[in-house]
């Protein structure tokens, strides 16, 4: 039996990322890329390049293949629907990926399944969010992502932008409660067509201006009840939306000891970058596996740590140190991991990561940070 062929929709780093796993297990891809020579259409020949947003062309992409899966989630609901009418497997599906496509929804659907979730409510006008109070968050409820449509906002006066962006574009806004909270946790889980599910260690991650810059797993110092309620909180939102491969709950650790969700991602995620060398199966393997509904692989971890910080583009994006930052990285730590995106640089892309495991924390912090500085061209003509 010939192995079906997936489309993968979306050219960038996470499906470049698949096609490794996919190489291996000897699955064949075929991707739709928005341009030519984008990240992952370096590395998955059968490609075609044209606009997700368009259902003729989505339909030639996904003709033949058994099963259709996302570097991202933004193809439109309807066209989802219209794939899966016409006989290919969508994963996930529409009615599950909704919920990672519009905060409203979601946050609707966590109501509904008593998840704890910060404070919120839609808002359309000043005087909405004057009574939601303030200080708040606004949320463009489509379409933002790394920081995008999203508001800090205090007084009346700070909401104009996000009421002109949401006028412009006709996306609603979520107003949230600003969270008092320790940290940013993350629970990555994976479920398969069958019901079969397997859970990731939480992890902690740093955020800054909205972007992920590093992640720690598991998350320190992190008690085994609230790592249990994160788990748990993950793998009941994925049964009950019925979600088909990885999905990430994106979570706040409160001061007084809760969690809370914040986000959901239904597709190989930042936070699981790590699993990439720090767990026997990776979240790339482990969602071509759930979207084919093939056993999945263990998602324990291989070290007791694993650190990953992204390779951001510095702020003089034609001194970044790409491929001529190996032989001082590589040379300086034998056991470091670098996965670059084969990206343009552009000061604050994420362009790479890199990934340290060990048995000692504050070792793979330091290996990870120096490794990812000296890509980013943060650091001297230094030699060790």
């Amino acid at each position: 039996m010939l192995a079906p062929t997936l489309a993968v929709i979306g050219g960038g780093q996470l499906a470049r990322m698949m096609a490794e796993p996919a190489a291996a297990l000897g699955l064949p891809l075929r991707l739709l890329a928005e341009a030519e020579g984008v990240s992952a259409a370096q590395v998955i020949p059968d490609h075609l390049v044209g606009d997700y947003r368009d259902l003729d062309t989505l339909r030639r992409v996904t003709d033949g293949c058994a099963v259709v899966t996302f570097d991202h989630e933004h193809v439109p609901t309807g066209h989802l629907h219209a794939l899966a009418d016409d006989g290919i497997a969508v994963h996930p599906g529409p009615e599950a990926l909704v919920h990672a496509q519009d905060k409203g929804v979601m946050r609707e659907a966590m109501a509904r399944l008593g998840v704890p979730c910060p404070r919120n409510a839609l808002v359309a006008s000043t005087a909405e969010i004057e009574r939601f109070g303030f200080p708040c968050v606004l949320k463009t409820t489509r379409g933002g992502y790394d920081g995008k449509g999203v508001w800090f906002v205090r007084s009346v006066e700070d909401c104009a932008e996000a009421l002109a962006t949401a006028d412009a574009t006709g996306v609603r806004l979520l107003a949230e409660e600003l969270v008092d909270f320790r940290r940013e946790l993350s629970a990555l889980v994976v479920r398969s067509p069958s019901g079969q599910a397997a859970a990731y260690p939480v992890v902690a991650s740093t955020q800054v201006d909205g972007i992920c810059r590093e992640v720690v797993a598991p998350a320190p110092d992190l008690s085994e009840e609230l790592a249990g309620q994160a788990q748990e909180i993950a793998l009941r939102i994925a049964g009950a939306l019925d979600v088909t491969g990885v999905l990430a709950v994106e979570l706040f650790e409160t001061v007084d000891g809760r969690v809370l969700v914040n986000e959901l991602a239904m597709r190989p995620h930042n936070t699981g970058h790590w699993t990439q060398d720090g767990a026997v199966t990776s979240q790339f393997e482990n969602h071509l596996r759930a979207v084919l509904d093939l056993p999945l692989g263990s998602p324990s971890a291989r070290a007791p740590w694993t650190v990953m910080v992204n390779i951001l583009g510095g702020p003089d994006a034609s001194v970044g140190r790409l491929y001529d930052g190996y032989p001082h990285a590589l040379a300086r730590d034998p056991f470091l991991r670098v996965h670059l995106y084969g990206k343009q640089l552009r000061p604050g892309r994420k362009v790479g990561h890199v990934n340290a495991y060990g048995d000692d924390l504050d070792d793979c912090l330091e290996r990870a940070r120096h490794a990812a500085a000296w890509f980013r061209g943060d650091l001297g003509d230094e030699s060790e």
